[in-house]
């Protein structure tokens, strides 16, 4: 399911909505044994992007849908008593991780556009009894949340599947207190790839197009006002040479796999400036 250049923003978030009420129906088997979740594709396991959950403290099984590319909350620097947000929070597993370390004294905020998961996020906080941790549904592009709201915001592997990302990034910085900060998992892209290579990356985001080149993605945070920022993790996300054969000549193969360019999981920082005057800074 690529991008079409006749499909609106509208249209893609609707197709990203169809695609997630999907999987919020399926396990986490189900949802690994394709290449992203709701449909079998001819082209890769989706969980060659997810990292491994089940040591972290806080770690809910029946909430991790193995939709994740990366472990935001391992470098979020949350604290006790933070008020932490969750950009798409799925079936809650991030925000239950958040939980553990910001503890009874702090608030988790989970949202999430998909009707299906606010729904089983809320049933898993309602079995696991935990008061603080809250579900909304809205859009990341318009969060139902106030400014200034949020220590902590963290993301994972969401942010590729939003058409608006300028739009995006200018609301997390809105509903950040002032030197508040974000730690955001996702996947970009790293220097020219073959034509049918990119259109099979979409496939790696989400089964929705919306992989932008790293460089892209840094310049727009940094023009959202953040500063600090840095990668505090990046994978390159290999690609067996079973789906590089479909787009490369096999001796391009070895090369190609050799150079760092690529599609990449990235874990990336930033902070709100405690002393501003970017549009939202000081709402």
């Amino acid at each position: 399911m690529g991008m079409n250049t006749t499909e609106t923003p509208e249209q893609l978030k609707q197709m990203v909505k169809d695609k997630y009420s999907q999987i919020a129906g399926q396990d986490k088997e189900t949802n690994e044994s394709s290449c992203c979740g709701a449909t079998v594709c001819a082209t890769i396991d989706y969980t060659v992007m997810a990292d491994d959950y089940t040591q972290l403290k806080g770690y809910v099984p029946d909430a991790d849908l193995g939709l994740g590319c990366g472990l935001p909350t391992e470098f979020a620097l949350i604290m006790p008593g933070d008020t932490v947000v969750d950009l798409g929070s799925g079936g809650g597993n991030d925000c239950f991780v958040a939980r553990s370390i910001t503890g009874p004294t702090g608030k988790v905020i989970g949202i999430d556009f998909t009707e299906k998961m606010i729904e089983k996020a809320r049933v898993n906080a309602a079995t696991l009894k935990f008061e603080n941790v809250e579900f909304r549904h809205g859009d990341i592009e318009n969060m139902p949340l106030a400014g200034l709201v949020a220590d902590v915001v963290v993301s994972n592997c969401v942010m590729n599947l939003i058409p608006n990302k300028e739009k995006a990034f200018a609301e997390t910085f809105r509903v950040l207190k002032k030197g508040g900060h974000f730690s955001i998992s996702d996947i970009v892209l790293v220097g020219d790839l073959p034509e049918g290579l990119k259109k099979s990356a979409e496939m790696y985001a989400g089964c929705v197009s919306g992989a932008i080149q790293r460089q892209e993605y840094l310049s727009i945070i940094k023009d959202a006002g953040f500063e600090n920022i840095k990668i505090q993790k990046e994978k390159r996300i290999n690609l067996p040479f079973k789906i590089l054969k479909n787009f490369l000549p096999e001796d391009e193969i070895d090369s190609f796999q050799n150079e760092q360019k690529g599609i990449f999981s990235v874990t990336i920082y930033a902070e709100k400036p405690l002393v501003c005057c970017a549009a939202g800074c000081c709402d």
